[in-house]
């Protein structure tokens, strides 16, 4: 039987990207397919949570082009480009502290059709589910990236940026976010995770990208992570 061609969701071309004067990207060239996991891989400061930003507009200047679902998104403000279907969960996640969870939950505007409902989110996070009356202060570590992850769900989000969300939390809480991911995936979702955890991230992911110095140098397929555990471990330190 024929498998059918990749359909290409996200594409960005020779991407540069500036916080004033400081040049962060340089030259930034990824494919991303519907449906998949990609996975960018570096150390801290190699560009990975600026190419996130800069898919989203959210950096000073960006130019090269950043292709959403074959509609040019790199003269776009957040807005725009959050309506084309794209969800950032940022380093920081953004909990509203003096809101309860369910009140998070509730908060963000539908920006795309087939945001989740609340109870579909409930039967993905059952701890938010337990949690929905408690203020965002009250909340783990672990419940608030559970959180900040099922707020752009509801936005009716498809492509899913993840920076750094296994970042701090315990093995258990880790291992809850990555069957989140699975499920995400086989419910067709598309997702780019900037992640620190080659642990985590390497079970998850179908594409890899080693990012450093604002630039790609390196992309494989899951099929060829043994193959690469060398050149990662000259890269990364794994």
């Amino acid at each position: 039987m024929a498998t059918s061609k990749p359909v290409e969701f996200l594409r960005l071309t020779d991407v540069h990207a500036f916080y004033g004067e400081s040049h962060i990207l340089h030259g930034v060239d990824l494919t991303v397919n519907r449906g998949e996991v990609v996975t960018l891989l570096g150390r801290n400061g190699s560009g990975r949570t600026t190419t996130l930003k800069s898919i989203m507009g959210l950096v000073g200047r960006r130019s090269g082009s950043i292709m959403i679902n074959g509609v040019e998104a790199v003269g776009l403000p957040p807005h725009r480009i959050a309506q084309r279907g794209i969800g950032y969960c940022p380093e920081e996640r953004g909990i509203f502290a003096s809101l309860s969870c369910e009140e998070n939950l509730l908060l963000p505007p539908a920006v795309a059709s087939g945001g989740m409902g609340l109870d579909e989110i409930y039967a993905m996070f059952p701890n938010l589910k337990e949690r929905r009356s408690s203020p965002g202060t009250r909340l783990s570590g672990g419940e608030q990236q559970m959180l900040a992850v099922a707020r752009i769900l509801r936005t009716g989000a498809k492509l899913l940026l993840l920076d750094e969300i296994s970042e701090g939390l315990a093995p258990v809480i880790v291992q809850a976010l990555a069957r989140t991911i699975r499920m995400l995936r086989e419910k067709g979702f598309t997702i780019v995770m900037v992640e620190q955890n080659f642990r985590f991230a390497a079970p998850l992911a179908d594409r890899f990208y080693v990012m450093e110095h604002g630039r790609i140098v390196e992309g494989f397929a899951a099929a060829e992570l043994n193959d690469k555990m060398g050149m990662l471990h000259e890269y990364l330190g794994v």
